[in-house]
């Protein structure tokens, strides 16, 4: 089991953290006594964006059309420099960092021939991940770029690795599947469509279950977003009904009237889980967020320092976009 109990046991009840910078004050300030000491920074915050559903919806959220070069539409591009934008204009956010799937195929593709792939999309959209990458670098966000990983396995990741260095992580994002990582409130997601936050206490409230049992609750109901199918006639009610007492698949009796639970169809949802219990591991390892996808970048390379101007006015240069009609609030 890859995640997330001994995880979840490390990050929970831990005292107030601090980032210690490794640099030494050198020289005596007038009036202040000192003998040796460090900076240290203070993160309050990070958040951590998940570029691949902001790009989709840029892309179909915008009504309107923004030619660049060669006639193409980059409605999608210019959405996510100004949505990403407007996110670092909201007080707290001083460090970001976004995470796209550069390619949709992932390592999950050669697992299950279902999962979601790029089969189907709009060339206009798949065309512009590398030019959205690129886009937000060139306003000063880090921007991770997955291949054999996803987007979600990243910011699972880099949540879990700063999670005892700030006082919370917030991961900018509306997924169910990102929710298993939730602690707490020490690590949080958040659907900006919603405007709704959710720790701990708010997926409890929402689905039912703790954050840790997401990955069995999907391979039960499915998860039409990433083309895992579920179980046939497991729903939501049941499922959340079963997991809230037995939290992992491995720990639901294979009998239902040992389930000590009144619920509408037991003994036909007992007999689905036993015919079916390979196909419902396989979807919850689908449904797992991998932790080992890496990271190389330290946690004070997050920070946002501003816009750089000549990089930013290069990139819309190159892409045909007027820099001058985009609000930049800060330069670097």
């Amino acid at each position: 089991m890859r995640w997330p109990l001994p995880i979840r046991a490390r990050l929970v009840g831990l005292p107030e953290p601090v980032l210690d910078r490794p640099e030494t004050c050198g020289e005596v300030v007038p009036g202040v006594h000192r003998v040796g000491f460090r900076m240290i920074l203070v993160v309050r915050m990070l958040h951590l964006l998940d570029g691949t559903y902001e790009l989709f919806r840029a892309h179909y959220g915008r009504k309107d059309t923004v030619i660049g070069v060669n006639g193409m539409d980059l409605r999608a591009t210019l959405g996510i420099i100004e949505s990403t934008l407007a996110l670092l204009r909201e007080p707290g956010v001083t460090h970001l960092a976004a995470s796209f799937d550069t390619v949709i195929e992932s390592f999950r593709n050669d697992m299950f021939a279902g999962y979601k792939s790029s089969v189907g999309m709009e060339e206009e959209l798949l065309g512009q991940f590398p030019i959205a990458e690129q886009a937000l670098e060139a306003i000063g966000v880090v921007v991770w770029r997955n291949i054999e990983f996803e987007a979600d396995d990243t910011l699972a990741a880099a949540a879990v690795k700063w999670a005892d260095d700030v006082d919370r992580v917030v991961i900018v994002s509306p997924d169910k599947d990102m929710m298993q990582t939730v602690v707490g409130d020490r690590i949080v997601t958040f659907a900006r469509r919603e405007q709704k936050m959710y720790d701990e206490a708010a997926v409890v409230e929402k689905f039912g279950i703790h954050p840790e049992s997401i990955p069995d609750y999907l391979a039960l109901v499915g998860d039409t977003a990433d083309g895992v199918p579920g179980l046939p006639g497991w729903g939501a009610k049941s499922a959340a009904k079963v997991l809230a007492v037995f939290p992992r698949l491995e720990m639901i009796p294979a009998a239902e009237d040992e389930w000590g639970l009144e619920l509408r169809g037991a003994s036909r949802l007992a007999e689905t889980l036993r015919d079916r219990i390979d196909e419902a591991f396989l979807y919850r390892e689908l449904t797992t967020l991998r932790l080992d996808a890496s990271i190389a970048e330290s946690l004070s390379d997050l920070e946002w320092r501003g816009v750089p101007e000549t990089e930013f006015r290069a990139f819309c240069d190159t892409w045909g976009l007027d820099a001058d009609a985009i609000n930049v609030h800060r330069w670097s």
